[in-house]
């Protein structure tokens, strides 16, 4: 049985789709698992969203901790991370997680609490891919003009979003679905389209769209390997069953079999 630690700011409805999915698939029997402890850096009454998150957390019966990061911060310009980190550690000290998630988790994790746990991030994007949150990568992809966009589980280190990967997904931005959406960006700038018209744009919502609905399925698929011996963490480093370092697993064609009755 796998003892999972999960960790997430609960900003949004995904963060809760996320953690729904695992849960129902613990309950089901297709995940060998259990969620140990659910940690936010969010505290009742602190936004609607995150309150949702921490009602899920409650309803499934799941030991909850919460340290509010705001107002740990307190206003100050600075963010002690090291100082932030080393507390919440304290607070998680009766907790033993085998595997840590960061599904949503919205803070930098720092040195300390890396080598304390052994922890994956999911990132939205492939390995290589841009860094930053999932807003960010894709204004990336639209700057760069990329032709393909992903997702993966990372192992989590002191450099922001560039532990080695565990699993991954890639899928293209061009084609059909996208075409029409990049043409209609042509002549203007990027600048531009943030200002007028933001997350609202058509190629935006397209590929996070995308995004989204290959986060849940490599979640599980990452969670299964993990929880049936098929790779672990050893000495910070990713590796298969017999102990030899792995540069990641490309999930692609199931994934991406997975959702394809779901986009049409």
């Amino acid at each position: 049985m796998l003892r999972l630690g999960w960790f997430s700011t609960g900003r949004d409805k995904a963060a809760r789709d996320l953690l729904t999915t695992v849960q129902r698939d613990i309950e089901r029997g297709k995940l060998e698992a259990e969620v140990a402890f659910v940690f936010s850096n969010r505290e009742p009454g602190e936004d609607r969203e995150s309150d949702l998150f921490l009602e899920l957390v409650a309803g499934y019966n799941m030991p909850l901790v919460c340290f509010s990061s705001s107002k740990f911060r307190g206003g100050a310009l600075h963010f002690d991370r090291i100082a932030y980190d080393r507390e919440v550690m304290k607070r998680l000290e009766g907790f033993q997680p085998q595997l840590c998630i960061l599904a949503g988790y919205m803070l930098i994790v720092g040195a300390e609490m890396c080598q304390r746990y052994d922890m994956i991030n999911l990132h939205p994007a492939p390995p290589g891919g841009p860094a930053g949150t999932w807003q960010e990568v894709i204004w990336k992809l639209i700057e760069e003009e990329a032709e393909e966009a992903g997702v993966m589980m990372h192992l989590v280190t002191p450099e922001l979003d560039k532990g080695p990967p565990v699993t991954y997904c890639t899928f293209p931005i061009r084609g059909a679905a996208f075409d029409k959406h990049w043409r209609e960006l042509e002549g203007i700038s990027l600048e531009e389209v943030k200002t007028k018209q933001g997350e609202s744009n058509a190629l935006f919502r397209a590929i996070r769209r995308h995004q989204l609905v290959r986060e849940l399925p490599l979640i599980i698929a990452t969670l299964k390997g993990f929880s049936q011996g098929k790779f672990r963490i050893e000495n910070k480093q990713v590796v298969d069953a017999r102990g030899n370092p792995i540069k990641g697993y490309d999930l692609s064609p199931e994934i991406n079999e997975q959702v394809k009755k779901g986009l049409r």
